[in-house]
């Protein structure tokens, strides 16, 4: 599982790269992209710092029920015989 995902990712990244190398050959820049659909780097950086914010706690206060109840099922679990 762990193969497939890191492939996949690696085959992502290497076609981004090519794809943005095509991209620069025409004078595309990424700055240009973003400011023809409304974006600047800015306001993107903005969004996920927004999003990194509501995020976070939201992801504490689940850890800190989650946590716990797998302690505890863990602990409950009987061990398995013949592994």
């Amino acid at each position: 599982m762990i193969y497939n995902a890191l492939s996949t990712l690696i085959k992502f990244i290497l076609v981004a790269v090519l794809i943005g190398a095509v991209l620069n050959e025409f004078d595309i820049s990424a700055d240009q992209v973003l400011t023809d659909v409304g974006f600047t780097p800015q306001h993107i950086m903005a969004m996920l710092r927004e999003g990194f914010d509501w995020a976070l706690p939201h992801f504490i206060l689940g850890a800190l029920v989650l946590i716990p109840v797998w302690i505890v099922l863990f602990l409950l679990k009987p061990p398995s015989i013949g592994k």
